[in-house]
């Protein structure tokens, strides 16, 4: 007897039904396999933890390619090259390479009725307050003593992650700006010594521009910044960006950053490191400002924080000073607010969020750490988070060694550099 074929039934209704029959039956031969592998690992913890380290997803994250480069390159800190500076076994070499003091003999430095271990290390007993900073510490009273007083107190310092994500990647890594290569620095030294004074940012559009109502949104996000119209009027002079560069730089700004439109949309995003330089060109796409977004928040004057996640290569480091640099380095803790650069596969996803922490509700979890343990001293909290807006997204695509294209290129992107799409450039 033949095997029946579902396909060969000529009525088309009648083929339907059997279709979508045997379709719920394998749905249902799935669900009962996988409720019975539940129960399974529900007895024995360690076959689910076997299983999720078996069935780890490929991504194109994970099978990201680097280049092979030669210590030549890695010395001029070539940009187009595509290293892992943040490495671990890079950074263990650079920690090696730095000088480290002689061991200290502890008898030798001993004075007369000197306890050694004192020598060694005095705080070495001392007990490590384990509460959170932001949510408590043995040291409320007195700070709270030092504000009736009218002193001023430094805010402590937060406490590291108990246990780090549950899902770690190096794609969403926090970016350790202090492994950057000195060849970069030397390069460029005014990007990179931010600490002279605080940013102040010119915020302006292309010429004939109608984007007046998103460069605004922009001096929120940028603190301390001015937003500045171009003038449309046919009969009156058009200033380039290299006598607005100017003209910025006499007046103690910064950086000078230039919106660019397409069918009325934001397009572009041209940043301008004053006063020689270098220019930066992104493109925007995907941009929402926060009155669209579904309970969004308003955002207030405090200077936000600052959160660098995947910059690894010296194009993506150098990528974020420039981010670091349109920022003051002292955040209003007391605001609450965070500014996130995320970049993943090149892609420069921002956003600004409000964040607060609240009583856990009894229907939600408790907080665990990547050991599936609950995390101790944040049994009852939560946090939760407000976004502010706007949201976009920016992809670089020039860097330029002063202003404009014909002061020359740092770097390029190029359509072939994407042909291995497991090679990007930040």
């Amino acid at each position: 007897m033949a095997s029946f074929n579902p396909f060969k039934i000529q009525n088309k209704q009648k083929r339907s039904e059997v279709h979508v029959k045997q379709k719920k039956q394998k749905e249902n031969a799935k669900r009962d396999e996988r409720m019975r592998r539940r129960r399974h690992e529900d007895k024995n913890p360690q076959l689910r933890e076997a299983r999720r380290t078996k069935n780890v997803p490929k991504t194109i994250d994970s099978k990201r390619t680097w280049d092979a480069a030669n210590p030549e390159d890695e010395v001029d800190g070539k940009l187009g090259m595509s290293v892992d500076v943040l490495n671990p076994k890079r950074r263990k070499v650079a920690e090696e390479e730095k000088q480290v003091p002689e061991e200290i003999n502890p008898e030798e430095h001993q004075e007369d009725g000197e306890d050694v271990q004192q020598v060694i290390a005095p705080d070495t007993d001392a007990e490590v307050d384990e509460v959170d900073s932001m949510l408590g510490s043995d040291s409320e009273d007195e700070n709270e003593d030092a504000e009736l007083d009218g002193r001023k107190q430094e805010p402590p310092d937060r406490a590291p992650s108990e246990a780090p994500s549950v899902a770690p990647s190096a794609a969403t890594a926090a970016t350790d700006l202090n492994l950057t290569p000195e060849a970069l620095i030397q390069r460029f030294p005014r990007l990179f010594n931010t600490a002279e004074h605080d940013p102040k940012v010119l915020i302006t559009t292309s010429i004939n521009s109608t984007l007046h109502w998103e460069a605004q949104l922009l001096t929120s996000l940028f603190p301390n910044s001015r937003y500045v119209r171009r003038t449309a009027h046919f009969h009156s002079y058009k200033y380039s960006i290299r006598e607005i560069a100017k003209y910025a730089s006499g007046r103690d700004f910064t950086h000078v950053a230039v919106l660019s439109e397409e069918f009325k949309r934001p397009k572009g995003l041209d940043i301008v490191h004053l006063p020689d330089g270098p220019m930066f060109h992104f493109s925007i796409s995907n941009w929402v400002e926060g009155a669209r977004i579904p309970g969004h928040g308003n955002p207030t004057n405090h200077y936000p924080e600052l959160i660098l996640n995947g910059f690894r290569t010296p194009l993506g480091l150098l990528a974020a000073h420039l981010f670091k640099s349109l920022f003051p380095p002292r955040p209003d803790i007391q605001g609450r607010q965070a500014v996130t650069l995320h970049n993943q596969r090149d892609y420069i996803f921002l956003r600004r969020h409000r964040y607060v922490f609240r009583d856990k509700r009894a229907t939600e979890k408790s907080i665990q750490g990547a050991d599936g343990k609950l995390m101790k001293g944040v049994e009852d909290i939560r946090a939760g988070l407000q976004e502010l807006g706007p949201r976009f997204t920016l992809k670089l695509r020039r860097v330029d060694k002063g202003i404009q294209r014909m002061s020359g290129q740092e770097w390029e992107w190029k359509a072939h550099d994407e042909k291995v799409r497991t090679r990007f450039s930040l």
